[in-house]
């Protein structure tokens, strides 16, 4: 697993040197932060919404230093990553989460332990709502020529690819994407069946069946693995998504099996960074190095349980991971994994069809990309469409034309990809953000700009 350094963004020191920021997306240490104050109960509330309770993520060294890191730490082993030394711990009843997470931190044995933390759909999160849409719209809105799509199918459709799509679940009936589908998995309720299970007056109703559909449109002849990690209500915890995306690229455990998917998209994200989901990124990226040059950081892969991991890699190559930047219109925020900021993978903001940032998007210098986002029609479960808007519907769209890619050049890397939809993307309006042109992306050509409408 080889890959050239990653490029990231500024992040707190690693291993937990310092205090993790206990604030996730709006939850109330957030609110309080922006009023200026609050009481000391409430404070000591809000540290610990935005994850699971009791639950501490841990990757150590070695595997076999297992029996006796539990047994020191008194946990109770919830779930391992096959037979990766990573591992899901419920924390002693007597114990708090953050003080097992700072003494596990200063035991040698261990590389990462950290909170389980919950993400969700940007689009949940906000509580944005779509509009019923038609089915003549989803082929003929302003997306695919914003993108120049028709023209890139005459040269590749994805053909041969499979995109997994961690998400809320699919419609796996709807008309869009029929013979489109391969098996997926749902790591909510631990079965075979990634469908849809929110009800329409959830927020995260038909969020997945809207992601998957756009894969669809993009990339028409990709197969897309519906991957359900959300809840009904658009929320899952790190953990999860972490196992899906290792599920991803190597589904039935085999691998040397060309099963995986080449492509992974995120729709969705946590605003606390962890070292967990980034590990398991950097694996399905095939990037076995870590963020800096610390000796000590580079034997962090060197148990046997990775083997099957560098057997992909040596044999099936490595995934790119598209990941969509967040819908609170503003430069501060950061929505992981997309700002994670590494060479595999695209952090994706929204535009909208007069070629400018959607007013919602997130922007700025950690950010690689725009797609349309605004007012984008797309499946939603029973068959129906709907408009919706978000950088959920702009980082499928991208995660299309990636594929796109990968059908012409199977033996790229996702450095290879993302160089290539960089160097041919396109300058918005009144922005130095730049949209992807899937025409331009599979001809290797660069256009001007900027595309203002």
């Amino acid at each position: 697993m080889k890959a050239p350094k990653n490029r990231r963004a500024p992040q707190r020191p690693r291993h937990g040197r310092t205090a993790l920021s206990l604030v996730h997306g709006l939850a109330a240490a957030a609110l309080l932060a922006a009023c200026g104050g609050g009481s000391p109960d409430a404070a000591a509330a809000a540290s610990t919404e935005g994850r699971v309770a009791g639950e501490v993520l841990v990757q150590l060294r070695f595997g076999a230093d297992l029996p006796a890191v539990q047994t020191q730490y008194r946990l109770s082993l919830k779930s391992r990553f096959g037979s990766r030394p990573i591992f899901r711990f419920q924390a002693p009843a007597d114990t708090s989460v953050d003080d097992a997470v700072s003494a596990l931190r200063a035991d040698p044995r261990v590389v990462v332990a950290e909170p389980n933390y919950t993400a969700g759909a940007p689009e949940a999160r906000k509580r944005t709502v779509w509009a019923i849409g038609e089915p003549g719209q989803y082929g003929t809105q302003w997306a695919p020529a914003g993108l120049a799509l028709p023209q890139a199918h005459t040269l590749a459709t994805g053909q041969g690819l499979r995109v997994a799509v961690l998400d809320t679940g699919a419609d796996l009936n709807h008309p869009a994407l029929a013979g489109r589908l391969v098996p997926g998995r749902d790591f909510v309720d631990d079965d075979n069946d990634p469908s849809e299970v929110a009800t329409a007056v959830q927020g995260a109703y038909g969020h997945g069946t809207h992601v998957a559909g756009l894969v669809a449109l993009a990339a028409p002849g990709a197969k897309i693995m519906p991957l359900r990690v959300l809840d009904a209500a658009g929320e899952g915890n790190v953990w999860v998504l972490a196992e899906a995306l290792l599920y991803a690229v190597d589904p039935d455990g085999v691998p040397t099996t060309p099963d995986g998917a080449r492509v992974v998209n995120f729709s969705l994200g946590t605003t606390e960074r962890t070292d967990i989901l980034d590990l398991a990124k950097r694996l399905a990226e095939c990037d076995d190095r870590d963020d800096d040059d610390d000796e000590d950081d580079k034997v962090a892969l060197d148990d046997p349980g990775y083997q099957g991991d560098r057997d992909r890699c040596n044999v099936l190559g490595s995934a790119v991971v598209i990941s969509a930047a967040g819908n609170s219109g503003n430069a501060t925020e950061r929505l992981y994994p997309a700002a994670e900021g590494a060479t595999g993978s695209l952090a994706v903001a929204a535009s909208n069809a007069a070629g400018r940032v959607a007013d919602f998007s997130n922007r700025g210098s950690w950010i690689d990309l725009a797609a349309p986002g605004d007012g984008i029609t797309s499946a939603i479960p029973g068959g129906r469409y709907a408009v919706w808007s978000g950088t959920s519907m702009a980082a499928p769209l991208t995660a299309g034309v990636a594929a796109l890619l990968f059908q012409q050049n199977p033996d790229w890397k996702p450095e290879d990809v993302t160089k290539r939809l960089r160097e041919t993307s396109v300058p918005l309006c009144g922005t130095v953000l730049r949209q992807v042109n899937a025409d331009a992306a599979v001809r290797n050509v660069v256009l001007s700009g900027p595309i203002c409408r």
